[in-house]
């Protein structure tokens, strides 16, 4: 992951309000006042968003790469609603020389084309980090009781994050990647977690991209 700037930022024009949000599904295992509250928030009709495909300014290419190779190499043992979406956009929008269907291709030969596809796609990115994630369910529920114990507003770990329109555009006051990787190798010294997986972790869970400094 790399901490720059996006040229122009392209908000979602319509954020859906809460109402419209229920009834899109977000899955979750347990749905709390927090959960609505946090969804109310993120949904508000003046919230601005990134399209999720806006990620690919804080990705190296070689990182890139391994989120991809790493959640496609965790689809067959992921449950069917993880699986679905990737099989559908890579069927749709990758390309794999050779194979006039995408998903004919061996795993290391879809890698590649599904890495450059995953750059202009957003609705691929959501499904790829949403297997990304629940490959890495341990780095994910530290780095979720780390956010939480920042006081970040959080959605529970299983909720459907592709149903969001995007990524909030600011992360909170003081937060960047390099204090929250410095608080996470304070509380986790023995972890083999790298900075990026930390980084796009938060990324993910928190449903933001650092575009503006504070959140206002």
């Amino acid at each position: 992951m790399r901490e720059n700037r996006f040229p122009c930022p392209h908000p979602h024009p319509h954020p859906q309000p809460l109402s419209q949000w229920e009834r899109a599904g977000v899955r979750v295992q347990s749905p709390s006042i927090l959960f609505h509250a946090i969804i109310a928030r993120m949904t508000k009709p003046t919230a601005e968003f990134l399209p999720f495909h806006a990620l690919n300014e804080f990705m190296r290419d070689d990182y890139r790469l391994a989120v991809v190779r790493s959640a496609l190499a965790a689809l067959p043992k992921l449950p069917d609603h993880f699986r679905a979406p990737i099989d559908k956009w890579t069927k749709q929008i990758v390309r794999v020389p050779g194979f006039r269907n995408s998903l004919q291709a061996p795993t290391p030969l879809r890698a590649g084309p599904t890495a450059e596809a995953f750059q202009k796609s957003p609705e691929l990115v959501a499904a790829i980090l949403a297997a990304w994630a629940e490959a890495h369910t341990d780095l994910r529920s530290k780095v979720f009781d780390l956010l939480t114990g920042r006081g970040w507003e959080v959605l529970p770990p299983d909720a459907d994050r592709t149903k969001l329109p995007g990524f909030l555009p600011q992360w909170p006051n003081g937060e960047d990647f390099d204090v929250i990787n410095k608080a996470y190798a304070t509380a986790h010294p023995a972890d083999g977690a790298s900075t990026d997986d930390v980084s796009l972790m938060v990324v993910w869970l928190s449903g933001r991209l650092p575009y503006h400094g504070d959140d206002e």
